[in-house]
């Protein structure tokens, strides 16, 4: 066992460009804690968000190792009930803010956010999955109670997210419909499965009809459109900050939500193991495999991190070791 790794370590904003790998202790063992040797995870907006200035409140514990997931292996269970070998996957809880999370060789992490999963899936595949398909997963059995009859909006669906969803609806049997504010990826919404792909130019009222349920990655900027575009009883899901604003000034919930319309949002804080493997199993059932946008090794990470900030990778950024 090594006594020191590579990881990132963040003490101030730090863009893309300027993220570079340090030698630090590899993580000693806790009571409830498990050391994961880290094969393998995704990145995620909210890791963007934390470099960009998040790092600056004084809930981060700094230096901190960003990444609110992984995939790997148990190398030390402590004294849980895991095992030494076992194939998990850990995401949220507090991962790369309150803790040190994934973007290391490997990983401290408390044992009840992590879980371990069977599946046929490679390390890059299944690093695609935890938050991303928990998010995906949460926001629409959980909180739009999706079933097969329903026309289904996914505003902002060109990220990876958006893709986990196009997938999950199409499984189950939905209408999907797509939204991109570039033209250019509409022919990428129709190959990943949407039924209608609508360019959003800064609102859908008259562009939409029969919306039943939504999934709203833009977030606050558009919400309220969002809301006005949908059939009375329909179910607006606020899952995304895309849109980069953050707080719903002067919200009046009388006026601004229609008449016979939900709003609610998706937190993915607290994943739990039964959760986790139903994600895996809906997924090797009906054989489904996450959309990579792009993998890399993680000595690149200085290169995934600008990418990430680029915000044109389609799917998800995997990042290997």
């Amino acid at each position: 066992m090594k006594k020191t790794m590579k990881a990132v370590l963040l003490e101030k904003p730090t863009q893309g460009k300027d993220v570079i790998l340090t030698d630090t202790a590899v993580p000693a063992v806790k009571p409830g804690w498990v050391l994961v040797k880290v094969r393998a995870f995704g990145m995620n907006h909210s890791e963007q968000i934390l470099r960009e200035f998040e790092i600056e409140n004084s809930y981060i514990q700094k230096p901190i190792i960003p990444g609110v997931e992984c995939v790997g292996e148990i190398v030390d269970p402590s004294d849980t009930e895991l095992k030494t070998g076992q194939k998990t996957v850990a995401l949220m809880g507090g991962m790369g803010r309150s803790f040190n999370g994934s973007y290391a060789e490997y990983a401290l992490l408390p044992a009840h956010h992590v879980f371990p999963v069977e599946s046929d899936l490679s390390w890059s595949e299944m690093a695609a999955v935890p938050e991303t398909y928990y998010t995906a997963w949460g926001s629409l059995f959980q909180c739009l109670r999706l079933k097969p009859e329903d026309k289904f909006l996914i505003r902002g669906a060109t990220c990876a997210l958006g893709y986990a969803a196009i997938q999950l609806a199409k499984a189950l049997g939905c209408t999907v419909v797509g939204t991109t504010h570039r033209e250019s990826r509409l022919e990428l919404l129709k190959n990943a499965g949407c039924d209608e792909c609508i360019l959003d130019e800064g609102s859908l009222r008259g562009k939409v009809s029969g919306i039943t349920k939504v999934l709203e990655l833009i977030g606050i900027r558009t919400v309220k459109d969002t809301m006005m575009s949908v059939e009375q009883g329909a179910i607006v899901c606020n899952t995304g900050v895309l849109g980069k604003v953050y707080e719903w000034n002067h919200f009046d919930p009388i006026k601004d939500i229609p008449n016979g319309v939900y709003l609610t949002g998706f937190y993915s804080n607290y994943p739990t193991q039964q959760v986790m493997q139903e994600i895996f199993r809906f997924m090797d059932k009906h054989q489904l495999k996450p959309l990579i946008g792009a993998e890399y090794r993680f000595t690149d990470i200085r290169e995934a991190c600008m990418a990430l900030d680029a915000g044109k990778i389609n799917g998800k950024i995997v990042v290997t070791l």
